[in-house]
């Protein structure tokens, strides 16, 4: 191409500059093939092998083309450039030592361990940990023991546990009132409020009363309850002022007169032995928990006792009732979990017989009262006692939970029928503002309230005084 066709031709005439020659590309020279290196000695079982010839790297040129292209590769010598190559894995790389050849005085040699010395087994396996080692071990024998080996002896069926003596913690205890008042102490200061807000500087009307009636319904005392106290409240006293604490008095003397017919104090017939208490009520009511505090204040009586394990689907109900039997000194009647309650219930009742025990404790699992398959399992416990003894069980107490307000009526209602309920046990009066539900309890169905429970220790399960919860329902001082 002329000097005026080249690119740039017209700026070269307007300034006379010219471009510079470019360099000549520098010809690049095929490698010079390498010595192979000496071949490695081999056993004389085994064929040596050669190792393929390495070529030297060759660094191109400073002024070489690859340096005017930014690093773009030079496809003259890639084809010969293998330094990048690793070596194949069964070949040590070119130019360095064979460290696993033999040397050639030791060749062919039997070699044996040395006396004294122990050798390490590889690493990552059962040696390395001397626990992991014998577990292998352990494993292994087992995998090649005889087939004929016999298999180990099942459990007994029906286990007695018995306690074993505990030293009782210290403490300071408080008196039954203070830990009463202390347990009904939201549902009191709930009305207390509310009646102090409706009577402080107001005239008694009818406005006032519905208002009255409906804080008493809210504390679960029910629609008849209410409408007795606040017709209580309002008798003679229409169009006067009233003091909270007037109000308060009249409340609690309400609660003691419906309350009064079923305090009635829990006995043992001492002509029956065993006698035989059947404890039930629905899931988280706290039968477990009432059964030891029960079995506490017994054995305190003098009377010997052995709890059975009835509950027999919870996880822990099992083992809950054994803390109790070592708690108390009291022997425990159990099975595995999932095992047939009925069938527990009659092994139960023939050891206590048998023993000479005054009281049989039988738990059993929490079922839901509108559930008629659960309903029907606690007919069969039944009906395998009285099997034994057509009178027993001679106590039926169902146990129930405060916190779950109006609820409570329908458990009674329903496990009276499939049971024969024979006395009420309310717990957990401590964990609700309705403690009116007793009340209204009393008043609808009129079953014996044996014990009520504020906490969970076991002093705080204690007979039922009417006097002593209307006082301490009303927020009144005990008299």
């Amino acid at each position: 191409m002329s000097e005026d066709k080249r690119p740039g031709w017209l700026l070269r005439k307007m300034f006379g500059t010219k471009e510079e020659p470019r360099p000549e590309p520098v010809p690049v020279q095929p490698p010079d093939p390498k010595p192979l290196p000496p071949p490695v000695p081999r056993p004389v079982a085994e064929a040596p092998v050669v190792a393929p010839p390495v070529a030297e790297p060759v660094a191109p040129p400073p002024e070489s083309p690859a340096s005017f292209s930014e690093g773009q590769p030079d496809f003259a010598t890639a084809a010969t450039d293998v330094s990048h190559v690793p070596p194949p894995p069964s070949e040590p790389a070119a130019g360095t030592p064979g460290k696993n050849a033999v040397p050639d005085e030791i060749e062919g040699a039997d070699l044996q361990p040395v006396e004294g010395t122990q050798e390490r087994p590889p690493a990552g396996t059962a040696g390395d940990d001397p626990a992991r080692g014998a577990e292998a071990a352990d494993t292994t024998s087992q995998a090649f023991a005889p087939h004929g080996a016999p298999d180990p002896e099942p459990e007994v069926a029906t286990q007695i546990f018995l306690p074993e003596p505990e030293a009782e913690p210290e403490g300071e205890k408080r008196g039954w009132w203070s830990r009463l008042t202390g347990g009904m102490k939201r549902t009191s200061s709930a009305l207390t409020e509310r009646v102090t807000g409706l009577f402080t500087k107001r005239k008694l009307d009818a406005d006032t009363l519905e208002e009255l009636e409906d804080a008493l319904i809210q504390a679960d005392f029910g629609l008849e309850m209410a409408t007795r106290i606040s017709e209580a409240v309002g008798k003679g006293r229409y169009e006067k002022g009233i003091s909270p604490d007037a109000v308060r008095e009249i409340l609690a003397a309400e609660v003691e007169r419906a309350l009064t017919p079923v305090a009635i104090p829990f006995t043992i017939d001492t002509t029956k032995k065993p006698f035989v208490i059947l404890m039930i009520g629905v899931n988280g009511a706290g039968k477990t928990t009432t059964i030891g505090k029960l079995a506490m204040k017994l054995r305190a009586d003098g009377h010997s006792l052995m709890l059975a394990a009835g509950d027999t689907f919870r996880a822990a109900a099992i083992e809950q009732l054994k803390v109790w039997g070592q708690r108390t000194g009291t022997p425990v009647i159990a099975r595995a979990q999932g095992a047939d309650a009925a069938g527990l219930a009659y092994d139960a009742y023939e050891a206590a017989k048998q023993q000479g025990t005054d009281v049989l404790l039988i738990d059993t699992a929490g079922r839901l009262q509108n559930k008629a398959g659960l309903m029907a399992e606690l007919e069969k416990i039944l009906r395998v006692i009285r099997k034994i003894d057509p009178e027993a069980p001679h106590a039926v107490l169902l146990v129930l939970d405060a916190t779950v307000g109006q609820n409570a009526l329908s458990q009674v209602e329903l496990f009276s029928k499939a049971a024969q309920v024979t006395g009420l046990v309310m717990t957990k009066l401590d964990g609700t503002a309705r403690g009116g539900i007793l009340v209204a309890l009393a008043a609808k169905f009129g079953l014996p309230v044996h014990f009520i429970g504020v906490g969970e220790g076991v002093e705080d399960l204690e007979p039922f005084e009417a006097r002593d919860f209307a006082r301490a329902i009303a927020g009144l001082d005990k008299d």
